[in-house]
């Protein structure tokens, strides 16, 4: 599954209804952000149907990232059953995020 497009409007919906999932903080003139971008697909693919991967664009949707106290961008955010299980903050090796979506997983 491709990674999903949230917005302000459909953040708590998507977090709420859904039991695990990684929410990316990113910004279209952020570097790093655009790195960690075919990271998060290539994921999204292997963990389809368990884990929920969604981006949100923080200049669009300043309410989100104001909410999460992202103060910096790349953020990942993991939750698990609405809850914060964990966040990442900067670009990552794919086998660190790999290593939070396993424990996001146990």
């Amino acid at each position: 599954m491709p990674v999903v497009e949230i917005t302000d409007d459909t953040f708590e919906e998507t977090i709420k209804n859904n039991p695990r999932v990684i929410v990316d903080f990113w910004a279209p003139w952020c570097g790093p952000c655009l790195m960690m971008a075919p990271v998060m697909e290539e994921l999204s693919e292997k963990y389809a149907g368990k884990v929920l991967f969604c981006k949100i664009n923080v200049d669009e949707n300043p309410r989100a990232a104001m909410d999460n106290a992202i103060m910096a961008i790349p953020t990942l955010i993991l939750y698990s059953n609405g809850k914060i299980i964990d966040k990442i903050i900067g670009a990552v090796p794919r086998d660190t995020l790999v290593g939070a979506i396993e424990k996001l997983m146990s």
